[in-house]
């Protein structure tokens, strides 16, 4: 499955270390495209993995995340 995983990490309230941490988790298995923003092809069990792991370090009042699934239809096409 295509994904695109957008964050934003509030500055207060150590934002800092948690934008570091979901990032590192992020990189781990997609590719980094700009700021707070990674696409890449995973198996549905490697996003479930991720998810969990990125809502275990943001602090739901703050932050904010927004995954986009695209089915195997999916064209990418990218100018």
């Amino acid at each position: 499955m295509y994904v695109i995983i957008i964050y934003d990490i509030a500055d207060e309230n150590q934002g800092q270390k948690r934008w570091k941490k979901v990032f590192k988790l992020c990189k781990q298995s997609l590719r980094h495209i700009q700021n707070s923003v990674f696409e890449g092809e995973v198996t549905e069990a490697e996003l479930f993995t991720l998810e969990k792991q990125i809502q275990n370090e943001i602090d739901r009042d703050l932050d904010s995340v927004i995954v986009f699934k695209c089915g195997e239809k999916f064209e990418r096409h990218r100018e």
